[in-house]
């Protein structure tokens, strides 16, 4: 009967502990949406560009002064700061996300279009950095100072340091412009119908875009793996089971597998921030239509409800990669329990 009552209460205590967690995480993402779309808001409404011409384009000396008169009212743009932004904010508590001023499409549609381009992008670009950076790091590490060693720590000294933009520019030089098997850009061939683009053309479209994000994603994962492992290698139960004759894989797959693959996914998750600012730069080298590249030209043409769309996604794609690295933590090693710190 003690028993019961122990596991009754342990129960609640898990699920009390799990609510709690959420409920923190989820006040957490509200003040931080807050405070991104205020700045975010703050730098564009104060920066040198004006979005009546940006909106107008090539036309802005046809337009009259009543004309743009017209066009500030329409946008709000003649009201102070805080009233934008207050009304802005109104609007979303409602589901009105706006409008977008380039593109003459509400921001949720031109959000969602883009949106699927960058995931499936940034999606293959993830999972392929994350398990050749992991195997990168366990080799490196099982052949410490051998020439596999140094060629792995040597890869990732020099992209860790080198430009995501330079990185596309050289694969396209290289892949596109010497050898030409792959496309320059682009998301499928040019002069083409939607009904006319098959999935090997989306594919072929995306191999550099995808290429140059996972050989920079490697290195961080790559390094920390290394370390990790070795780390390990030198701790007293690694070598009592080299003494008991265990070697190679079979040792790592024994006592080193799961102490390195939990810093490693978490590490993954982590890094959500900087695979969506890389993304940002392969889409604009590579002319790649995805939110990146919304994202720049709703910054360059002063697109206010683009933009803080934009961000607000942004936002909520890195907290739930850190979120996700959080509860990976919790499900991997059995030492924490919910509501524990790590």
């Amino acid at each position: 009967m003690e028993t019961v009552k122990q596991h009754s209460f342990g129960s609640r205590d898990r699920g009390k502990a799990v609510l709690i967690f959420l409920g923190r995480k989820c006040i957490g993402l509200i003040l931080l949406l807050l405070a991104v779309s205020g700045v975010s808001f703050a730098l564009v409404h104060y920066s040198p560009i004006d979005p009546i011409q940006a909106y107008v384009g090539a036309d802005m000396m046809k337009v009259s002064p009543e004309q743009r008169q017209a066009i500030v009212e329409y946008w709000g743009l003649d009201k102070p700061a805080p009233a934008q932004y207050w009304s802005w904010l109104g609007a979303l508590a409602g589901g009105d996300w706006g409008t977008s001023m380039i593109y003459r499409q509400p921001v949720l549609e031109v959000i969602g279009e883009r949106f699927a381009a960058s995931l499936a992008l940034m999606g293959a670009a993830w999972v392929l950095s994350g398990i050749i950076g992991f195997f990168c790091g366990v080799t490196a590490a099982m052949n410490r100072n051998s020439w596999m060693d140094r060629l792995v720590r040597w890869y990732c000294y020099i992209l860790s340091s080198t430009p995501t933009f330079w990185v596309g520019l050289l694969l396209m030089l290289v892949f596109a412009v010497w050898l030409g098997w792959l496309p320059v850009g682009l998301a499928v061939p040019a002069g083409v119908t939607a009904d006319q683009v098959h999935l090997v053309d989306r594919i072929r479209h995306m191999l550099l875009p995808v290429l140059t994000l996972s050989v920079t994603g490697i290195a961080a994962i790559a390094l920390h793996t290394r370390e990790k492992l070795l780390d390990v290698m030198d701790s007293e139960y690694w070598l009592f089971a080299r003494a008991r004759g265990e070697q190679g894989w079979t040792i790592f797959r024994r006592h080193g597998l799961r102490n390195v693959a939990l810093p490693a996914i978490t590490l993954q998750f982590a890094s959500f921030s900087e695979l969506f600012g890389g993304a940002v730069l392969a889409e604009q080298v590579f002319s790649y239509p995805g939110l990146g590249q919304a994202a720049v030209e709703a910054g360059l043409r002063g697109d206010v409800p683009l933009l803080l769309g934009v961000v607000l996604c942004s936002a909520v794609f890195v907290f739930t990669g850190n979120t996700m690295a959080d509860i990976s933590y919790r499900l991997i090693d059995p030492r924490v329990k919910a509501g524990a710190r790590p």
